[in-house]
């Protein structure tokens, strides 16, 4: 059961997110649990394309007055009437976007699992710090974003800290006390992502 003490959750729309066949899920998801953030990827060359996905994700997302980020692309902020951007490499991005998109547009960074990262992006400006996986997972080089990480962060630190990457209902219930927000993406392969969030979400108190 989420409190006011509970982590936020936010989603993030893999790469592979389809509009044209996933957008009765994405709404289900939106209205299942009170979402702080999308956080929409832009895998095409495309802009045409990129445009069109980011006007059907916007259309459900401003409609409950929910930030839309999207990652990597900050030069495509303005011209796609998004909110902010979310990177993955380090602080010369915080600062070239800071300076680009100004103080009302979100830049998230998102700084693996080490805390000299999520410093660093933090003393270059970013909005909030992301870290993980937070469990074991096929991808990366098997380091994970330890409890500890974000237990430090949240008790030295005023940044938000946000906790993403092979999320699942135990670490989830871990981590609730020390984070700020949750990024989650892995209900997207589940015949029901909106069911899969709300379980997922069963061990926060």
């Amino acid at each position: 059961m989420l409190t006011e003490q509970s982590p936020q959750i936010c989603i993030a729309l893999p790469a592979s997110f389809d509009v044209a066949s996933k957008m009765d899920s994405f709404k289900g998801v939106l209205d299942a649990v009170d979402i702080a953030c999308v956080r929409m990827a832009a895998p095409s060359a495309d802009i045409a394309k990129v445009s069109k996905a980011a006007e059907a994700i916007r259309r459900e997302t401003e409609s409950g007055e929910i930030p839309l980020l999207i990652e990597e692309h900050y030069k495509l902020v303005e011209p796609l009437g998004l909110d902010g951007v979310h990177l993955g490499n380090g602080r010369n991005s915080v600062r070239k976007s800071k300076a680009a998109l100004g103080a009302s547009k979100t830049v998230g960074a998102f700084c693996g699992t080490t805390r000299h990262e999520g410093l660093s992006a933090a003393e270059a400006g970013c909005d909030y710090v992301s870290f993980g996986p937070v469990s074991a997972s096929w991808q990366g080089d098997g380091d994970l974003a330890a409890p500890d990480l974000f237990a430090w962060w949240s008790e030295m630190t005023v940044i938000p800290v946000v906790a993403e990457g092979a999320l699942n209902r135990g670490i989830i219930a871990e981590l609730a006390p020390h984070v700020d927000f949750l990024y989650v993406s892995e209900i997207w392969d589940r015949d029901d992502p909106a069911a899969a969030l709300l379980e997922m979400l069963e061990g926060i108190d």
